[in-house]
């Protein structure tokens, strides 16, 4: 993959055509470090978030050692560019084949659920195995968080109990799991679902080896700056002292956002303008698929010229109406057709969100070694490589 030191650089040189993914893998080995550092637990990394091999293996390679996987295509994608990775495969409801896989071909052994129904269907598919770690997803509050995530999983407060209780009798280790929502913006919200989690275990009797605060992490977006990272990994170990749990249990997150984030942009060329209005080539079918569908705002850079700056809104390539992107986005007024612009901070869900909707969908890809946007992790401390391979 070609290689430029900046996003100035890669376009005066390639003039490109389409978009570029531009990947910074100095930037998700910086995310890696702060998390293997500040949380005091194990980082499991939410590949749903960007299932990119160059990220997969750049974050193992940064010390990251467990993977969290929502398919049975993210289950073989791990194993192949992080071979010696613990996965855990979390999504609640799975096909047997699927759960038969990971489990005879590829190692997996841990396995989240949230009715007794899919601790059945795991429990067949193992053929009665012994060895599992099995991690009760429970229906939580996602009223912190930008992206709610309570209402198509878990186990609710009238079935929780009975649910630990069945689980704890066929794993050899019981997890506790659940998910606060996408891009949580307060360290509350961990704390009270560890709460919730913590009423449910009580009230099933049962020992818990594992409590997995699953992903929500935030990254920095224009009108969404959170507190810092360590403020909620306090917040949880706080929590997680007082927790109802066996003298070894361990603590787990699934940062998915939060480590891949930062990690990629996309540059894109302006086709066309009426007034407020730029006509790129990606949009809602493409990377932008939150920008359009969720109102994100991402941080952007006219790569061509400078100057006074004016909100704009965007409309992608296609040729269907729901392609906008109202933003508003902030580039210099002078924007004009021709001009390239990069959007950071794309690294989360967009390149997994890409279509080949109307032909478009085909990216070039590019590495770039600047760090021009807004982050969290700006000013990360160094860690030693003793600790980064613990």
């Amino acid at each position: 993959m070609v290689q430029f030191d900046n996003a100035r650089q890669l376009v005066q040189e390639l003039q490109p055509e389409v978009p570029v993914v531009c990947q910074r893998p100095h930037l998700a080995e910086r995310a890696a470090r702060r998390f293997l550092e500040g949380f005091p637990g194990d980082v499991l990394y939410a590949v749903k978030a960007n299932p990119a091999p160059w990220l997969i293996e750049t974050l193992y390679g940064a010390g990251i050692r467990h993977f969290d996987a929502a398919s049975l295509t993210e289950v073989r994608l791990v194993r192949e560019h992080a071979p010696g990775a613990t996965i855990g495969f979390m999504h609640p409801v799975k096909m047997e084949r699927a759960i038969a896989e990971a489990y005879f071909v590829h190692g997996v052994r841990i396995f989240s659920l949230d009715t007794e129904a899919e601790l059945e269907k795991i429990l067949t598919a193992t053929q009665g195995a012994a060895d599992l770690t099995l991690c009760v997803r429970l229906q939580v509050s996602s009223d912190l968080a930008k992206i709610s995530l309570s209402s198509k999983f878990g186990a609710d407060e009238s079935a929780d109990a009975s649910l630990l209780q069945a689980v704890r009798g066929k794993a050899e280790r019981l997890g506790v799991c659940f998910h606060v929502g996408s891009q949580a913006m307060s360290p509350a919200a961990f704390a009270g679902a560890m709460d919730r989690a913590a009423r449910a275990v009580r009230r099933a009797g049962v020992i818990v080896d594992v409590l997995d605060v699953g992903g929500g992490f935030p990254a920095t977006y224009p009108g969404m700056e959170p507190p810092d990272l360590e403020a909620y990994f306090a917040e949880i170990a706080a929590k997680f002292e007082d927790f109802p749990k066996a003298g070894n249990a361990r603590l787990w997150c699934e940062p998915g956002r939060a480590l891949s984030a930062d990690a990629e942009s996309v540059i894109v060329m302006v086709m066309g303008r009426k007034d407020d209005a730029l006509f790129i080539n990606d949009g809602a079918y493409g990377s932008l698929y939150d920008a359009a569908h969720l109102g994100w705002r991402y941080p952007a850079q006219n790569l061509a010229r400078e100057g006074a700056e004016t909100p704009f809104r965007l409309y992608g390539p296609t040729c269907d109406d729901a392609d906008q992107m109202f933003g508003p986005f902030y580039l210099p007024e002078a924007t004009q057709v021709g001009d390239y612009i990069e959007f950071g901070t794309l690294g989360a869900y967009g390149r997994s969100m890409v279509t080949g909707f109307n032909g478009y969908g085909r990216f070039q890809e590019a590495g770039l070694a600047d760090d021009p946007f807004p982050s969290l992790f700006k000013g990360a401390p160094e860690m030693a490589a003793e600790e980064i391979n613990r």
